[in-house]
């Protein structure tokens, strides 16, 4: 494809001895293999984004908070890995998106989730309304993780990868088709959310 779709997977955790990063980094191998879209990756954990909003942030919060906007402004549609914390999301996601409002707009979003019995799909629920009031559009169909660190060798492979390829193909496909018909929108009339 001569001009692909520019992806962004963001790994939201940042906790100690976090599963996150094999999670997305099999999601990442995924999309790479398409030849429509040209993938990009933030991990959260390199970016220690201020808990206190204010307008005027102090450094070196402003510093971090200067990195990070062209990497996803530039994205056309974005991935969330996300585990389940205490049926939510992590804390450092939702300070993303707060700190960072206008880049999901007329965008799709498309979510990996791991955890434990649920496979982070309570995670997934919380966001969709928030990615909504942000004016991003939501795809239906997720890559769930159930008893993750179960699923997964000690080399980061998924042991049974049958399943798990299917449902990703599956989201890439719906991003693809959404992030393509926004990107057609948004050249003919900006979005003004």
């Amino acid at each position: 494809m001569s001009n692909p779709l520019r992806l962004t997977i963001i790994c939201s955790s940042v906790r100690e001895g976090r599963f996150g990063p094999t999670v997305a980094k099999w999601f990442t191998q995924q999309a790479e293999q398409r030849r429509d879209l040209q993938v990009g990756f933030v991990d959260l954990l390199d970016f220690q984004l201020p808990h206190q909003l204010t307008g005027s942030p102090q450094p070196p919060a402003t510093e971090m908070l200067s990195i990070l906007p062209p990497q996803l402004d530039e994205a056309e549609a974005f991935v969330v890995v996300t585990p389940e914390y205490n049926h939510s999301f992590p804390s450092s996601l939702k300070s993303l998106l707060d700190w960072q409002r206008t880049p999901w707009q007329a965008k799709p979003v498309g979510f990996v989730s791991y955890g434990g019995l649920a496979g982070g799909l309570r995670a997934v629920e919380q966001l969709r309304p928030i990615f909504s009031e942000l004016h991003a559009v939501t795809v239906r169909d997720v890559v769930s993780f159930h008893m993750a660190w179960d699923l997964f060798d000690e080399n980061g492979d998924l042991k049974d990868p049958e399943g798990s390829s299917a449902a990703a193909k599956i989201l890439l496909d719906q991003l693809a088709w959404w992030g393509l018909a926004l990107r057609e929108a948004r050249e003919k009339r900006p979005y003004g959310g």
